[in-house]
C-alpha cells in the first residue's frame, strides 16, 4: 500500500516530533534536577551520618571517662566512709569516760611526751616498733626524765576532778583553789 503524505501532513508530523522532543527535553531536565536534588540530599545525609557517628564515638569516650571517674569517686567515697566510721569508732572509744582508777601510760622520749598507751606493756610494744629492745627497760630511779632514752610515766583517772594525774606525783591542791 502506498500512502501519499502531503506537505501539511509532513509539517504536522514534524511539529509533533518537535513537541515530543521538547517534552522529552523538559522531562529529562526535570529528571536531571530531581536526580541532582536527590544526590545532594544523599550526600548531605551521608555527611550528617558521618558527623553523627563521630559525635557518638566522642560521646561514648566521654561516657567511659565519666564512668571511670564515677567509679573512682565511688571507691574514694567508700574508702572515706570506712575511714570516717573507723575514726568515729575511735573517737567514741576515746571519748568514753575513763572508769575510776583507770590507768594510762605516757611514753616519754628524752623527757618529751611521745605517745599515750593504755598500759605499760602496750607502751613497750609500741616502742619496740620504733626499734627499742623489749628487754632494755629498767627502773629509772632518780635520773631526770630528759636523761632517759625512753621512759614510761603511769597516770590514773581522778574521777573527782575529771582528769588524769601522775601516779608518781602526789595529789596536790592547786594554790588558790580548784582551777
Amino acid at each position: 500500500m502506498i500512502r501519499i503524505v502531503t506537505r501539511a501532513r509532513l509539517a504536522g508530523l514534524e511539529q509533533d516530533v518537535q513537541r515530543a522532543r521538547a517534552r522529552t527535553q523538559e522531562i529529562q531536565d526535570a529528571s536531571d534536577r530531581a536526580f541532582a536534588g536527590h544526590t545532594r540530599s544523599a550526600q548531605r545525609l551521608t555527611a550528617q551520618l558521618k558527623a553523627a557517628r563521630r559525635e557518638a564515638e566522642v560521646a561514648r569516650a566521654d561516657a567511659l571517662d565519666l564512668q571511670w571517674a564515677l567509679d573512682n569517686a565511688k571507691a574514694k567515697l567508700t574508702e572515706a566512709h570506712e575511714r570516717e566510721a573507723e575514726q568515729a569508732a575511735r573517737i567514741e572509744e576515746l571519748s568514753a569516760p575513763a572508769p575510776a582508777g583507770a590507768s594510762m601510760v605516757l611514753l616519754l622520749h628524752y623527757g618529751k611526751p611521745h605517745s599515750i598507751h593504755p598500759d605499760e606493756a602496750a607502751a613497750h610494744a609500741y616502742a619496740a616498733t620504733l626499734g627499742v629492745p623489749l628487754s632494755g627497760w629498767v627502773p629509772v630511779g632518780e635520773r631526770a626524765a630528759a636523761e632517759a632514752w625512753w621512759r614510761c610515766v603511769p597516770f590514773i583517772y581522778d574521777a573527782g576532778r575529771d582528769h588524769f594525774r601522775s601516779v608518781a606525783a602526789p595529789a596536790v591542791e592547786p594554790s588558790g583553789g580548784v582551777a
